[in-house]
């Protein structure tokens, strides 16, 4: 079943990011960092990491790593977004967020922390041992988190609160390719650039399922489950943000997220059977409930 698949996948990431922690210091900064990044979670970024590698032939041991380094992206991500000055929410995957179990301070740091940890990683001869690799994979995360990609998103996120008039249906795209999508690409084609191969396929992939995902995630801000969803739910209609939903009405915004899952499947066809993973992970990402 694909649940299994996506758990062993999880587990294999959670153990290289267990592993790298042992290693260090007992510290107030390092219980909190484990606390962010071992706190459970879908890990489809990871997914992408690790099933783009299989496709493209890249050892496991290095592919976990690569994974990892995602996740320390991701959530540092989540620990700045949960803060009192950005999105001020106090539970994330049904847990106190960082700054409510610990403070402000240390989960600022925690961020911080986590950011330049993945950069640590990727780094690493253990994670690509060509210098090539290494460094293309770290330029294009770099690009990818910062002020071209997520960090760019999370600031049009912040100005849509208050943008008048609403935002367009092609400016919420914009905002969402950049603030989601852009990681996903990377998690994406992380899977060729270290097997050293055309990357066209999986950025086409990933730039479908990002949306997708999106779109998903405005739906279930609507319709979902608190205790699933583990985190607040229906901010941004309470914040009068124009969404997915909101301009296309949940019956279209599902039509939408349906046909780019369509697209999404359609650019795998040249991998055959290898491709179904991620098949099965374009149709997860509009059918979740959390």
């Amino acid at each position: 079943m694909f649940a299994q698949v996506m758990a062993a996948h999880a587990a294999r990431v959670e153990t290289c990011l267990s592993e790298m922690f042992a290693e260090a210091d007992d510290t107030r900064l390092n219980r909190a960092m484990r606390y962010a990044v071992l706190a459970g979670g879908k890990r489809l970024r990871a997914f992408l990491v690790l099933e783009g590698a299989s496709l493209y032939g890249v050892r496991p041991q290095q592919a976990d790593r690569v994974a990892a380094a995602i996740e320390c992206i991701h959530a540092y991500s989540l620990v700045h977004d949960d803060l009192p000055a950005m999105d001020n929410d106090d539970l994330r995957r049904g847990k106190p967020t960082v700054h409510v179990k610990w403070d402000e301070a240390t989960a600022i740091l925690v961020g911080d922390a986590l950011q330049t940890m993945a950069f640590e990683i990727l780094a690493s001869p253990r994670s690509a041992a060509d210098a090539n690799i290494r460094m293309r994979l770290i330029s294009s995360l770099a690009e990818a988190a910062g002020a071209r990609g997520m960090v760019e998103g999370q600031m049009q996120d912040i100005a849509a609160e208050t943008a008048s008039p609403p935002l367009t249906l092609e400016q919420i795209t914009t905002l969402q390719e950049n603030k989601t999508g852009k990681l996903f690409t990377w998690a994406a084609t992380a899977g060729p650039v270290m097997g050293n191969a055309n990357t066209e396929l999986m950025r086409s992939y990933a730039a479908a399922i990002g949306l997708a995902f999106q779109i998903a995630d405005d739906i279930l801000d609507v319709e979902g489950d608190v205790a699933k969803a583990g985190k607040r739910l229906q901010k941004d209609s309470h914040a009068g943000k124009a969404t997915f939903v909101s301009l296309l009405g949940v019956e279209g915004a599902r039509q939408k997220a349906a046909a780019l899952v369509e697209q999404a499947c359609d650019v795998l066809e040249p991998f055959g059977g290898t491709g179904d993973n991620l098949r099965q992970l374009a149709r997860f990402i509009i059918d979740r409930d959390m």
